[in-house]
């Protein structure tokens, strides 16, 4: 499964330093399948310390974690959807990713130059969104024409017209895509995608900051939404925690009075908003977090590890992962009666162990 975050703001912002900190804590690419690694593509753990504590018990070798792929786009300057700056590279980039993480800055550095010669965060928001939606909105008047033509014969196509029309109407309002509520009568998710608008992504507005400040007041400063995930972060600080040693780390994060780097929290929250979750497979090998869609059955679990595991599926063992910590394992586990046997349309649980059976 290839879903990727790409971070994006303007130049000077923070981006190559988050993506740098990012990487710092990446992970060899070669236990993971689909990955092609590019200078500014990076594979990087999510932390989970249900995979420490599963090795422990099962005294398993290595531990693989689940990944996000985190991808830096080239910084987007006024009058990128025309092509200004990098901007047609910015926009087919940002195309591919599955979610953004828009850094935007709000510390004050003299050595660092401001794009606008200015910190005004807000405003910086405002310049990349308006950017976003200029360039959805020339995606959405090329599939007005088409279905406009369609429209006289084909009813389908008639409804979609009605929805896309209103759909450029807000974003004409300065609203993004991924705010915008439709009710109708027919599946309308599947035509969303197919549209690749870029303002329909998920989005985190990951605020580059010097002193963390209260979320309801920053959010109202920055012209965000209630529902607008933002977070802080000391993009600087987190990079030189990044480059120190386990003891070192700990030791610092300590001082700071922080229960883990901010990082961590931004990683798991890229994974959140992708609608993923993790299940886990264990033995004397390897104790590993798999990747699946919130929702998916277990025959769709199953053909994360490889498609025999979903093709030729028979049935599978599972058991809860608090479960598994407190018997200590499947043996006592099954004398509780705390391990399940479970058919197809089982629909696998964040945390569940499992054990799949398949034919040959």
């Amino acid at each position: 499964m290839k879903l990727s975050i790409g971070i994006v703001g303007l130049p000077n912002v923070g981006k190559s330093t988050l993506f740098n900190t990012l990487t710092n804590n990446s992970v060899p690419a070669e236990n993971y399948p689909f990955c092609t690694i590019d200078p500014n593509v990076g594979i990087v753990a999510v932390p989970d310390v249900r995979l420490e504590k599963l090795a422990e018990i099962v005294k398993s070798e290595k531990i693989i974690p689940a990944v996000v792929e985190f991808v830096d786009i080239a910084g987007l300057v006024k009058g990128a959807h025309k092509g200004e700056g990098l901007g047609n590279q910015f926009l087919a980039n940002i195309r591919e990713v599955s979610a953004i993480v828009h850094v935007v800055r709000e510390f004050v550095d003299n050595r660092v130059v401001h794009v606008s010669n200015r910190i005004d965060p807000k405003d910086d928001i405002e310049i990349i969104n308006a950017e976003l939606i200029l360039r959805d909105l020339e995606t959405i008047e090329e599939k007005m024409k088409k279905l406009g033509r369609q429209s006289r014969f084909d009813e389908k196509s008639a409804d979609q017209l009605t929805f896309i029309t209103a759909l450029k109407a807000y974003l004409e309002s300065g609203e993004l895509a991924n705010r915008f509520h439709y009710e109708c009568d027919w599946n309308i998710t599947n035509f969303r995608k197919e549209l690749f608008l870029i303002t329909d992504k998920p989005v985190i507005y990951l605020i580059n900051v010097s002193d963390i400040k209260e979320e309801r007041d920053m959010k109202k400063n920055l012209g965000l939404k209630k529902d607008d995930i933002v977070m802080q972060m000391d993009i600087k600080t987190e990079f030189e925690i990044s480059r120190l040693n386990k003891n070192e780390r700990e030791e610092f994060i300590k001082e700071l009075g922080l229960e883990e780097p901010a990082l961590n929290k931004l990683i798991r929250e890229t994974y959140k908003i992708l609608g993923l979750l993790s299940f886990f497979t264990v033995g004397p090998k390897e104790v590993r977090a798999w990747t699946i869609k919130k929702g998916d059955n277990i025959k769709e679990a199953g053909a994360a590890i490889h498609n025999d595991f979903k093709d030729k599926f028979i049935a599978a063992e599972v058991i809860g992962y608090e479960d598994f910590i407190k018997y200590k394992g499947w043996e006592a586990g099954k004398r509780a009666g705390k391990v399940r046997s479970e058919g197809k349309n089982y629909i696998v649980k964040d945390g569940d162990v499992v054990i799949f059976k398949h034919g040959a």
